[in-house]
């Protein structure tokens, strides 16, 4: 038999053997039929194959069991694709020495055609009994022929969910692969990009034309902005790979008031033609991750310098307000449509725009996944004149949510201790 054949028979053998109300309804047609004999066959073009049983009669069938075809009865219902009823074979000429009852001693039979949701023959549903049995052929077959519909919905239901949870580790598989790749290519591109720069460095303090040093300008620039590509490809593929960003919590203003007024600093050393107005309101200690806020604060610079409107200044806020600590960035520019706004911060989301060209679309996602991890949110604020994309996040949400993480780990790393123990 053909390889592709037998394995999509054997694949729906094992969902029929998977079905437990199968079961159920083969003990509903035996005892409605009073007849001791009930399966549900798959039929090929040559053999007649058990997929599912019930016999309390000894006809010393089992499940997988094989016949060829034109040994069986169902070799006429798989011809005629119709229901076939036969109350006492002794008393048919056509069926008294048919190889079936000459072997199995059947005298009643009852059988009807199974298909697939594409109309194919699938197989059949039999009844059969030593005894002869007188039928109300109407009944029996609309009977039968309404449990093989419930069976053949059973079988394309089951194939359904199957094929889905298929696709769904499929995808979960390239998924995870992509996400790796990502990781490592992003990795093994800092070292290059952090020689360029440092040459780059090293060449600017020598005395050099003018000309030269523009062009050395011009790749340190670009090394800087490959590194920011790569920083947020890694922080794409680890949010990606483990589960989401993770902080680094610590309460030191003085470190986030530094980490924020470098992230400036470096925009404004990488675009020395834009205008921006700072200001900064941190009287007081409280915990957060302030190399991640400064990474949020860098991707919203980055993005009101592409967007915004040059002529305007860009203006940047942090500070505490009502126990909340907040970040904004607001730059000058055409008003963002609101069906733009629901799509910002999705992944690999990008304006169709000339600005947009070099990016990736993951540097607003990046922004909501740090949000998120410290337990607060970003919103866009946009009319005709000005857009601000503000960053807040609750201090006390953020340590209740912190502590009661690291509770739960705790405790869940102290019962695995006590299990090996």
């Amino acid at each position: 038999m053909d390889n592709t054949l037998e394995f999509d028979i054997q694949k729906d053998l094992d969902i029929i053997n998977d079905l437990k109300i199968l079961t159920e309804i083969l003990d509903i047609i035996r005892l409605k039929t009073d007849m001791g004999f009930a399966a549900i066959t798959r039929v090929t073009e040559k053999e007649w194959i058990v997929a599912h049983i019930k016999d309390s009669l000894q006809f010393n069938f089992k499940k997988g069991d094989r016949l060829p075809l034109p040994h069986t009865i169902c070799s006429e219902i798989k011809q005629v694709k119709k229901p076939l009823l036969i109350e006492n074979m002794d008393e048919s000429l056509k069926y008294t020495s048919h190889p079936f009852n000459l072997i199995h001693k059947c005298k009643s039979f009852a059988g009807v055609p199974i298909y697939k949701n594409n109309n194919e023959l699938l197989g059949t549903l039999i009844v059969m009994d030593r005894d002869a049995k007188s039928f109300n052929t109407y009944e029996i077959t609309s009977m039968l022929n309404k449990y093989a519909c419930m069976v053949s919905s059973q079988i394309a239901m089951k194939e359904t969910i199957l094929q889905t949870n298929r696709e769904l580790m499929e995808e979960r598989r390239l998924a995870e692969l992509r996400d790796t790749f990502i990781a490592i290519l992003g990795h093994d591109l800092r070292n290059p990009v952090g020689t360029t720069r440092m040459i780059s460095d090293i060449l600017l303090k020598q005395s050099l034309p003018d000309n030269i040093v523009k062009q050395i300008e011009i790749i340190k620039s670009s090394s800087y902005r490959m590194q920011e590509l790569i920083d947020t490809i890694l922080d794409f593929a680890k949010g990606h790979i483990a589960d989401g960003i993770q902080l680094h919590l610590v309460r030191n203003k003085n470190q986030l008031l530094s980490t924020l007024s470098q992230v400036v600093a470096e925009a404004k050393a990488l675009d020395p033609s834009q205008t921006f107005k700072c200001k900064f309101e941190i009287d007081k200690d409280f915990p957060c991750d302030p190399d991640r806020l400064g990474e949020l604060l860098s991707n919203l610079l980055s993005n009101a310098i592409k967007h915004g409107d040059r002529k305007e200044p860009i203006v940047v806020y942090a500070g505490i307000k009502f126990g909340c600590f907040e970040i904004s960035v607001t730059n000058g520019g055409k008003r963002i449509p609101d069906n733009t706004i629901k799509n910002l911060f999705k992944p690999y989301y990008k304006e169709i725009s000339e600005q947009n060209r070099q990016g990736l679309g993951l540097g607003l996602y990046i922004v909501s996944e740090i949000a998120k991890a410290h337990s607060g949110s970003v919103e866009v604020f946009s009319d005709s004149l000005n857009t601000t994309f503000q960053f807040k996040m609750n201090i006390k949400k953020l340590l209740s949510e912190y502590y009661n993480f690291n509770k739960t780990k705790y405790i869940s790393n102290a019962k695995l201790a006590n299990m090996k123990n």
